[in-house]
Formats: structure tokens, sequence, C-alpha cells
């Protein structure tokens, strides 16, 4: 979960009721007591996200379980609505984190999602340094069609970085919708300001109205921190990297085809309206010469080999998540019963609609 650049949660728009989508249906009988709740395996600024394994089938799902005190005290329930309803969107396409189902008790709110645990990109990039032009390539590509996908549902996604983008069995999969803003046409702005420091782009460190572009702007960063380690305007003096977001001539180092180079000044221009991305959206990227060994049909259907595959052994393998969660012991609350926790003010009527159960369980397999 990210929040804004001075590290205070986002300040989200107000939202009347009636404009969030309370979904299909009601998940009244799930509960925490379903589960075993196995490891942490990441953390936010309201909750945790645990392996979880189910008792009735033993199927493993990542469990994310955020504390409604905490949320209701920064006045964010309508941002976790949004989170919700963008990932019930998400099931049908293949690189984006799937809601199984969710649901609450009186203290805490349970999303239900796909258990993903070939790491974060961030961990692998860190652990190698730099990735080559093809790898680099391939991921920037999944990621860039997930982000398209999110657009054609008029939803802006604001926070992409490393740390949100997970590797299944070496394709990616986008986690984390909590900065979404949902309902943005192709012409309309919005002017929240939110984001992760290393990846904002100029028009938002600006608190301009900005567009979809701006997520083009950070898939952009992400490509330049795998293609050369650090983000594009890095420096540990935050003040002074939001001055080189805003000021400083991209700088591409020596190495890199033309065509990369010519990707990087495209979706790491400083002005939104000349953006590569800002006139066709997704079209323009899939079209860029970068991407001409792809073919987008075979990429979307998962028929391309991954550049590299995690490894991992089965569900309880956990080597490529960080053991600073992994070694956290999981609160015995986490698994309570709802009868068992007393009810916090106001929490009962504030997330009502949260909980989902669908359908059927047709979900798209790795």
């Amino acid at each position: 979960m990210a929040s804004s650049p001075d590290g205070m949660p986002s300040p989200q728009p107000s939202r009347a009721n009636g404009n969030i989508n309370l979904g299909p249906s009601a998940n009244p009988n799930a509960r925490p007591t379903d589960f075993d709740f196995l490891k942490v395996i990441g953390k936010g600024n309201y909750g945790k996200v645990l392996l979880a394994k189910r008792k009735s089938d033993g199927m493993f799902y990542a469990v994310k379980v955020l504390q409604k005190k905490s949320i209701l005290k920064n006045k964010e329930q309508s941002h976790i609505m949004a989170e919700r309803n963008v990932l019930l969107k998400n099931v049908r396409h293949p690189f984006l984190v799937g809601l199984r189902y969710s649901f609450q008790t009186p203290e805490k709110l349970y999303f239900v999602l796909d258990y993903v645990n070939g790491g974060e990109l961030f961990f692998h990039l860190q652990r190698e340094r730099r990735f080559l032009e093809p790898r680099a390539r391939f991921y920037t590509a999944e990621v860039a069609s997930a982000i398209g996908y999110l657009h054609s549902l008029n939803i802006i996604y604001r926070d992409l970085k490393p740390e949100n983008i997970l590797l299944d069995c070496g394709h990616v999969v986008l986690t984390d919708f909590g900065l979404c803003k949902e309902g943005v046409e192709p012409e309309d702005t919005t002017s929240t300001f939110c984001g992760t420091p290393e990846y904002l782009a100029p028009e938002v460190l600006r608190k301009e109205p900005y567009d979809r572009a701006v997520d083009w702007w950070c898939l952009g960063a992400v490509l330049y921190e795998m293609l050369h380690g650090l983000p594009p305007f890095y420096s540990q003096d935050v003040s002074q990297m939001y001055e080189n977001i805003l000021h400083q001539p991209l700088q591409i180092p020596g190495g890199r085809t033309v065509a990369a180079c010519d990707l990087l000044q495209g979706l790491l221009h400083k002005d939104q309206r000349q953006r590569l991305g800002s006139k066709a959206d997704f079209l323009e990227i899939k079209n860029h010469v970068f991407f001409s060994p792809i073919n987008w049909d075979d990429l979307y259907h998962k028929r391309l080999t991954p550049p590299f595959n995690p490894n991992v052994a089965g569900p309880a393998d956990l080597k490529h998540f960080d053991p600073e969660f992994t070694q956290e012991a999981v609160s015995k609350s986490i698994g309570c019963t709802p009868d068992t926790m007393a009810s916090s003010s106001g929490a009962s009527s504030a997330f009502l609609g949260f909980s989902y159960a669908p359908e059927d369980d047709d979900f798209l397999d790795c």
C-alpha cells in the first residue's frame, strides 16, 4: 500500500455512497476460521498479507487483512471500496491478481486473493541489479497489457512500481490497487496527490490535473529501473529527487539499443500531452518499435516462454519473500471468529457491500 510523498496516507476525493459499486453478491458465510494462517508475506499501512490455507480443500491463498479502525481513522473507506471494485474487474485478465472473494468481521476486512509466490519484481531486481533488454521487454509488455486493460475500464492505476509487480511461473501479476482511480474517461483528469516518490510524474508533483498518461510515465520509470538498476531521477534526498523529476533532462547510460532509448524518452516525457500513450493510450505503446519482437496475442494468452522461471517447489516455498515478513509471528487475532470480537464504532455501516462471493470459480491459471 502506498502513501502520498510526504508519508501521510493519501487523501482521497470524497465519494457519495451511491457512486460506489457494491458488486453482485454478498458473502455472509465466510469467516476467518475457514483458514489456517501460516505466514506473513507482506505489510501495508492498514494491515498485512498472509499466506493462508483453506481448511475445506487445502487450497492456498494470499489473504489481505485490513484493520477497520485504522481505515476509518484516516477516512479511507471509499479508498478501500474502490480497491475492492477494481479487484472485481481483474478476474479475466492474465496479468492482474484475482479476487476470489471478500468478507468482513466487526474489526477487520479480508480480501482472499490469488497466491503468487514467485516474488516481487523488486526482489529479483535487487538480487540481479539489472535485466537484459529481452527480459525487461517481456515484463514491460505484460505490465503494459495490464495497464491498458485497466484504462479500457476507465481506471487509472497510479502506483506502478517493482514492489507491486509479482511473478508467478515467470509471468507478471500486477497487485495492490489501493491507489486506483475509477471512472476516469479518456478526456478526464483527476488531481489527488498520491503515489510513490521515486515514480511520481511531473504533473503530479506540480499538483496539476493529470490523466491516464501518468501510468505511462510510471511504466517508463520501471523500465528504466529494470535496465539501469535505479529509477531515472533517483536521489536519496527526496527534495532533490523531486527537483530532478521536474527539471533534470533524462540521462540514459550507454549500452542500450536505439529502440530502448526512444521508448524511455517517449514514456518519460515531462509534458504529459507529448508523452507516449497520451493520445492513443496502450495502442501507442504496442506499436513502438521496442516491442516489435512481441506477438501481443501470444503474450496475452501466455504462449510466450518467460525469460526467467522462479522455480518454486510449491505453495510452502517462500524463498522469494523477504524474511522481514515471513519471520514475523502471525497474530492469533487474525483468525478470530466474528462473534468473539467487539464491534468497532461505525465500522458495521462504513463497509456495506464489501463482502463478495463470485457466482463461479472460473479463474485464469498459469
